[in-house]
């Protein structure tokens, strides 16, 4: 085992997309530096903790690490898992970053100007430490889960591969971000007969008037929006990701119509006590909230072609008024539900870093990924400056952005 302290200008923790893109904007400044990971091999979270069908709900265009922007032949299209691996895995070897895997950081420490890391056994020193391991690290599941019959199974949302894995029977899914939704759908269009636990996410159309919204609201500049300039301010990173999918070439995700198909929806659930679940009376309010805001949307889209005199196509999605029934409860012993699916969301972890570097919430403290504490920084987190600094689209911004002040930072050091 080796007990000597390594010493480098910058540790990395994290040799996710963040990671290797605040390595390859360091490696332009020539700082040396090296990346701990705590996984064998990078792309690790894409490969095994996203479902067969999963894909970006973003356009390939956005896929802009720096230095190695999406260069294929389908940039209006969505990249599938295994083209996300392999964008991953390619800009690593482009990048040619210093990783050390198998390196999972136990403690992380700034005694005398510099930062201590450890790693198991090996240990490290650096004058400036970058944690780019984003914010998303241990399942969440709500304490419903033990008010439950003993025969359902229960899986993460990050566990889930697909419909064959789970046990024959009816499915539920809590939960309506993002991979809620998109496993619902999942579920449902092999068959599978499934109740969604509906909360307050908001939805986007995949399209209007000829044009993907990504590409609208890109031509229209809001992905330049900071969170300084956000109306939400500094709750922008809390709020929920609009609903949509890039599967099969990209389409709306609309709860409506899958209830008029089918699917069975709830409102959130409130209570789980002897097998019976009770659900808030919030579902019409929620589908509601989620096509007010899919409207104002649009309607910005339409203001901006109408005080630009551009010529679109009409509007062809398909809309929906359906009313689904509102259930207060459901009694699960009865039922032919064999498994849950929770798409809960995540708990953040940062126990690592022995120094106040978090805020009472337990959220890294930064102002774009600085930290107070001088030498620390933070890159990855979701709108951590705009609404791609947790994406493919915007993390090379910002670790450039880092890269910047720790050079000014390194440069000040060696002359004084």
């Amino acid at each position: 085992m080796n007990t000597l302290t390594e010493h480098y200008s910058c540790i990395i923790i994290g040799a996710g997309q963040a990671g290797l893109s605040m390595s390859y904007c360091l490696s332009q400044q020539g700082i040396d530096h090296i990346l701990l990971e705590r996984n064998d091999r990078v792309a690790s979270n894409w490969r095994n903790e996203r479902w067969d069908s999963f894909c970006l709900v973003t356009p390939n265009w956005q896929c802009q690490l720096p230095g190695m922007h999406y260069a294929g032949n389908d940039p209006d299209g969505f990249m599938v898992k295994d083209q996300i691996i392999d964008y991953v895995e390619s800009y690593y070897r482009f990048s040619q970053a210093p990783v050390r895997f198998n390196s999972p950081v136990t403690s992380a420490t700034k005694e005398n100007g510099r930062f201590k890391v450890a790693c198991g056994g090996q240990h490290y020193s650096a004058e400036h430490l970058v944690v780019a391991t984003g914010g998303y690290h241990h399942p969440n599941i709500l304490p419903a889960a033990k008010g439950m019959p003993d025969k359902v199974a229960h899986i993460h949302s990050r566990d889930y591969r697909n419909p064959q894995q789970l046990p024959d029977g009816e499915v539920m899914v809590v939960g309506t971000g993002q991979s809620g939704c998109q496993i619902a759908e999942d579920l449902h269009l092999a068959g599978r007969q499934v109740h969604l636990c509906v909360g307050n996410a908001p939805r986007v159309n995949r399209r209007y008037r000829g044009k993907d919204v990504v590409n609208w609201l890109e031509e229209m500049s809001y992905y330049e929006t900071t969170i300084d300039e956000h109306p939400e301010g500094k709750n922008a990173p809390h709020a929920t990701n609009h609903y949509v999918t890039g599967r099969d070439g990209g389409r709306d995700i609309n709860l409506r119509i899958f209830a008029q198909q089918g699917m069975k929806l709830y409102g959130r659930i409130r209570s789980s006590e002897a097998g019976t679940l009770r659900f808030d009376r919030d579902l019409l309010d929620n589908l509601d909230y989620a096509d007010s805001v899919a409207k104002r949307i649009t309607n910005g889209i339409e203001s901006y072609i109408q005080e630009n005199g551009i010529a679109a196509p009409p509007d062809d999605n398909i809309h929906s008024d359906y009313q689904p029934p509102m259930m207060e409860q459901l009694n699960m012993n009865n039922s032919n539900i064999s498994a849950v699916v929770w798409a809960t969301g995540f708990k953040s972890d940062y126990n690592c870093l022995r120094m106040d570097a978090l805020d009472e919430k337990g959220a890294p403290l930064q102002q774009r990924g600085v930290s107070p504490i001088e030498g620390l920084y933070f890159l990855g987190l979701n709108w951590m400056n705009t609404w791609g600094s947790g994406r493919f689209f915007h993390v090379g911004r910002d670790a450039a952005f880092l890269a910047g002040v720790i050079t000014n930072r390194h440069l000040r050091r060696k002359s004084a």
